[in-house]
């Protein structure tokens, strides 16, 4: 691979938008996230993710505690991100900075992007003038490197990245279920993004875990090429084993993803001629799956007025659509929609959802789909 910015940054980086929880499925723990951070830094890797909007806020809070308050500052690098999206005025929208500052108490930050820049939320951001304000902090010592994270097509991550040519990098959505992906267009804008010489952090590599339990057309495939290994590795190290990669994010929830990722990326290899060609029998097998594509994101969930789960009842869905399982889809519904949740059938058509969705899913379609089989 030729020189790019980062090419020597440790290619696993620990995305801490799914930490481990305790047992009533909300609170962070803290105590499993300490232990995931000690053994991701005892295999010499550095870039933690996180983001003002994540769990929260207790994303951020959470590494301060486990990370920050606990390791010399020069043995990690830490990015975050600013989300204009959800602001009505600049100073908001800047203050976003200054309270990531305060909760991870790591002094500046390695790493800052904008957070998922697309053409529904541009305009906050040109108009709150935050390009030049991100600039302004790096120029002061508190960012090193800055960049955007993005969720639209590539002909518009072309125009972004012809008017700001001197962000240092960018982050993307890559995977192998999304390399052709007419929504996600991952090909696509993997080759604008190094058309104009970033270097790409990747997110959702596995896909919101789906790529970690695939279906058994994609395990089978998988497991005849080498049954020793996790179906999560291959969709890494597809990831990472392009050109131009800064590092492959994954966001893991416990200590046992921790251990299988390393397995593999503590020494990481990119994959061979023979392994691409699974890779690619894999991407063809999953894309004959009908499925949501949902990553559980859950940014579609906030606002939604009747308070329904999606990504959870789209779960609840995908556990009929890929594995054929009915009776445990409605089973899973059931609980998720108990408690006074919102039900699918309750979807008031507002298109909330839609206009929050990274994966530009047909979200409304979707739950009709989902009330019609799963409270039958």
């Amino acid at each position: 691979m030729a020189d790019y910015f980062g090419k020597d940054v440790p290619k696993l980086g620990f995305g801490l938008m799914r930490l481990p929880k305790l047992s009533d499925g909300k609170t962070i723990d803290i105590e499993q996230t300490k232990k995931m951070v000690d053994m991701f830094l005892a295999a010499g890797q550095t870039y933690f993710d996180t983001a003002y909007v994540y769990e929260g806020g207790e994303s951020e809070k959470a590494a301060k505690v486990a990370l920050v308050d606990r390791y010399p500052r020069n043995s990690f690098t830490l990015c975050t991100k600013l989300y204009a999206g959800i602001c009505d005025d600049g100073k908001s929208a800047r203050q976003q900075f200054f309270t990531s500052l305060e909760r991870t108490g790591a002094g500046f930050f390695d790493y800052y992007l904008l957070h998922a820049l697309g053409k529904g939320n541009i305009k906050k951001y040109d108009d709150f003038k935050i390009w030049d304000f991100v600039k302004e902090q790096r120029d002061k010592g508190l960012i090193k490197y800055w960049g955007f994270s993005f969720h639209d097509d590539h002909e518009f991550l072309d125009k972004l990245l012809t008017e700001h040519p001197d962000v240092d990098f960018i982050q993307l959505q890559i995977n192998y279920a999304d390399w052709e992906s007419d929504g996600v267009e991952s090909r696509a804008c993997y080759e604008v993004a190094r058309r104009h010489g970033k270097s790409i952090v990747v997110m959702e590599p596995v896909k919101g875990g789906a790529l970690a339990n695939p279906p058994d057309s994609v395990k089978n495939i998988f497991n005849a090429a080498n049954p020793n290994v996790s179906a999560a590795s291959w969709a890494i190290r597809f990831a990472a084993s392009l050109d131009g990669i800064l590092t492959v994010l994954s966001g893991m929830s416990n200590v046992e993803q921790m251990e299988d990722n390393l397995s593999y990326m503590k020494n990481f290899k990119p994959l061979d001629e023979s392994e691409m060609e699974t890779v690619h029998q894999a991407q063809i097998a999953m894309n004959a799956v009908n499925h949501i594509a949902c990553t559980s994101c859950r940014y579609c969930v906030p606002g939604c007025p009747i308070g329904i789960p999606i990504p959870k009842i789209f779960t609840a869905m995908n556990r009929n659509l890929i594995y054929g399982k009915i009776d445990e889809a409605k089973t899973m519904y059931a609980s998720v929609v108990s408690g006074g949740a919102g039900k699918a059938s309750e979807c008031i058509q507002c298109g909330q959802c839609e206009g929050a969705c990274p994966q530009h899913l047909e979200i409304i379609s979707y739950l009709k789909d989902c009330a019609s089989l799963l409270e039958a």
